[in-house]
């Protein structure tokens, strides 16, 4: 849910051009009001859930959950 928010709000100050990528970035930080928090929550809120994917897969290798077919199946 965070992750929509922020990247909501971040998308209506960005612009998808490559030579006004890097500025609208910018403008984002430094002149709409908590730009820079909401750029921050939603790197960090990214690098969170990648980390939280990573984990789970780590603990279904080390408890071998991938050798129990029905458990695959639903995990997928």
């Amino acid at each position: 849910t965070m992750q929509i928010i922020t990247g909501l709000l971040l998308a209506m100050h960005y612009t998808a051009d490559t030579s006004l990528a890097f500025a609208s970035v910018a403008h984002m930080c430094r002149n709409v009001q908590f730009g820079w928090l909401i750029r921050n929550l939603h790197a960090n809120g990214a690098s969170l859930f990648f980390m939280c994917i990573y984990l789970h897969i780590g603990r279904g290798i080390y408890y071998g959950s991938y050798l129990n077919k029905e458990t695959w199946n639903i995990g997928v």
